[in-house]
């Protein structure tokens, strides 16, 4: 007798790999725990679904919802293997996709869930907290600007003030990259009053004090450095002229014009791994005090002042060239 056998052949790819990654982090149970799913939902659970997606997103380089339930069908089995024995391809319908990006907008459920997904991940991955990154960026296009929607017009990092844009606050753990807070806000909010919730989220993800958090002159707002310091937090950053005035400066500077300030000198190996002289400079120590709410933080802060040798000589060469046109 002879039978006859129908063979079906499914490209894996990484598909396997990214899917029992995710797994290992629980990432569909954090998703079905911490958010509220809607009455009418069926099938693969959101949790289920999301993972799904973000398989293809990663495997794929696509974020396109409508091309998603085709890709399922053709890997229905790897799919019904690796993520859910009752794995759908109409799980993973666009409309489906949306219903699921819907869910993930309640800023507060996402909040509760990136703070869960982070205690989860280090703990996996047994990673040390010491230093945290703060940074905001902002991205502009030719969207409609609407009363309530995130893409408003404001100063525009991309010099294009006539687009709208969207900020993003991107906290992440150094030296490894990885992100622990992404907060999406209004694009006409200033940059300043966005690093406290940031720095909230990361203790509530980490719940550690005693971290060093790196940030540019934004963060150096005084109301961020006394939040920082009343939670045994450290901060560095650059000041402007606004937070250590140029008087101030000069003070700092006089003692070393008066030969009475010594200066350390920095100095790093270059590309011959041989130790080279690049800054030099001195430390100073200031009493600040800011009030925070109902109460009053007081603490030690030090100011280092440092004297690039690369930046002099480039300050020295342009005002050379400027003597030689006058």
């Amino acid at each position: 007798m002879s039978e006859t056998l129908t063979v079906t052949i499914e490209s894996a790819d990484d598909i396997p790999v990214l899917l029992a990654s995710m797994s290992h982090l629980g990432l569909a149970e954090l998703v079905d725990e911490h958010f509220r799913r809607h009455g009418n939902w069926q099938g693969l659970s959101p949790g289920g679904v999301l993972t799904g997606w973000l398989a293809y997103v990663l495997s794929e380089g696509d974020h396109r919802l409508n091309q998603v339930q085709g890709w399922a069908a053709d890997r229905l089995h790897v799919l019904q293997t690796t993520l859910d024995a009752k794995v759908r391809a109409l799980d993973f319908s666009d409309d489906r996709l949306a219903s699921g990006l819907n869910m993930l907008s309640d800023d507060n459920e996402w909040a509760a869930f990136e703070r869960a997904l982070n205690q989860r991940t280090v703990r996996v991955y047994d990673l040390t907290a010491k230093c945290v990154r703060l940074d905001s960026t902002s991205a502009s296009g030719h969207w409609e600007v609407t009363e309530d929607g995130l893409f408003q017009f404001g100063h525009s990092k991309d010099h294009r003030p006539d687009l709208p844009q969207v900020k993003v606050m991107l906290a992440t753990l150094d030296p490894l990259g990885m992100p622990l807070v992404t907060q999406v806000i209004f694009g006409d909010k200033a940059d300043d009053p966005l690093y406290i919730p940031a720095i909230d989220e990361v203790r509530a993800s980490l719940n550690r004090h005693g971290l060093l958090y790196v940030g540019d002159c934004k963060m150096m707002a005084l109301a961020t450095r006394a939040h920082l310091a009343s939670e045994s937090d450290y901060y560095l950053g650059p000041m402007v002229l606004i937070q250590v005035p140029q008087a101030t400066i000069e003070t700092y500077l006089q003692p070393v014009w008066e030969g009475q300030q010594a200066l350390t000198p920095i100095s790093r190996d270059n590309l011959t791994k041989k130790s080279a002289k690049i800054a030099e400079g001195f430390e100073r120590l200031e009493q600040l005090t800011a009030t925070l709410g109902d109460r009053t933080v007081t603490w030690t802060e030090r100011r280092l002042i440092v004297r690039s040798l690369q930046h002099t000589a480039a300050a020295e060469a342009a005002e050379a060239v400027a003597n030689q046109g006058r």
